[in-house]
């Protein structure tokens, strides 16, 4: 079993963000299964390995490097070439292609669709991040009739939205780091959350989205966009209801209803169980198996399928007119 280098680009300051936590929570996760530890590649620190040293040693045969930070990967790729890569894939829609050589792990269906179609002869895994046991539903008397966090949120959300909602009801707006989130969605009736519009200037895919699924195990209605991997477990009418619901005054009516209603059923935990660390780290002892035995495969044969590259792509249309031309040239004799 090789030892997996997780790599990102630091693990502190302007590095420090959600997809970061989601990472380092994967890394946690892998150290169950095999010997793994964290590898910064732009920031030194002190505490951890860094790329460029770890580079210089002879043989790496019998580590993984694993790479996830998405603006880099296409440089990252190209560098370790020579080495056993996997892509831990979250978000989808970032301007690259990848060898078959570079199995690709996904956090979400969303993401695993996307690599299936542009990478079809790449070993592709669904793996899902982590929703913590500490989120969960506390029954606790919930102050706050609506929450909502600023970063990610739509300009309609907080500038329409939100203001309309102030003259009725009590909000509570995050624009800062919380250091009890689980205490916090326990207290909210209600939670909004709108990425489609940030995520569509970025260019690229909602990756999980751990907010919303983390505000419905505290027993939260969660009012959310269903953009990329938001789609995987969000089911409006059914857990959740889709937020910016053709008019301002039909969200303020919805929320309202939901605020003021007297039943408040909560998902069973069976819903969570995919997202729980039992089922995860099965998940990742069978994933981490399959990439060993594949990347001893790879020192013994080279890739011989065909790829869907532009070329290709463009050949085979023309194979498909000319196959048409022919079958109507023979129907007309």
């Amino acid at each position: 079993m090789r030892k997996l280098y997780f790599l990102v680009p630091g693990t502190s300051g302007k590095f420090a963000c959600g997809g970061l936590w989601a990472e380092l929570k994967a890394f946690k996760l892998a150290q169950q299964v095999c010997s793994a530890d964290v590898v910064t590649y732009r920031q030194r620190e002190t505490d951890k390995p860094f790329l460029d040293d770890l580079l210089q040693e002879p043989n790496l045969d019998d580590v993984i490097f694993v790479i996830s930070w998405g603006f880099d990967i296409a440089k990252l790729a190209k560098k370790l070439q020579p080495y056993n890569v996997v892509y831990h894939a979250h978000s989808a829609g970032y301007k690259f292609s990848l060898p078959a050589t570079i199995p690709i792990i996904t956090v979400s269906r969303n993401t695993l669709g996307y690599w299936g179609q542009k990478a079809p002869n790449s070993l592709i895994y669904y793996l899902p991040n982590e929703i913590s046991y500490e989120f969960k539903n506390l029954h606790l008397k919930r102050d706050i009739d609506v929450l909502v966090q600023s970063r990610k949120s739509s300009e309609y959300l907080l500038k329409q939205l939100i203001p309309a909602l102030q003259q009725k009801c009590r909000i509570h707006v995050v624009d800062s780091y919380v250091e009890d989130l689980p205490g916090l969605f326990n207290r909210a009736k209600v939670y909004l959350y709108d990425s489609a519009e940030y995520w569509a200037q970025q260019n690229v895919s909602e990756g999980f989205g751990l907010q919303p699924m983390e505000a419905m195990a505290c027993g939260c209605k969660v009012f959310s966009s269903v953009n990329g991997g938001l789609s995987d477990y969000l089911d409006p009418g059914f857990n959740c209801y889709k937020i910016a619901g053709y008019s301002q005054e039909y969200d303020v009516q919805r929320i309202l209803q939901v605020i003021n209603s007297a039943i408040s059923p909560t998902l069973s935990e069976e819903f969570f169980a995919e997202y729980r660390k039992e089922n995860i780290i099965k998940r990742l002892q069978i994933i981490i198996a399959e990439i060993n035995e594949f990347f001893d495969h790879k020192k013994q044969y080279s890739s011989n399928i065909p790829s869907l590259t532009r070329g290709r792509l463009f050949k085979l249309f023309i194979q498909k007119i000319n196959h048409k031309f022919r079958n109507k040239y023979f129907q007309g004799l």
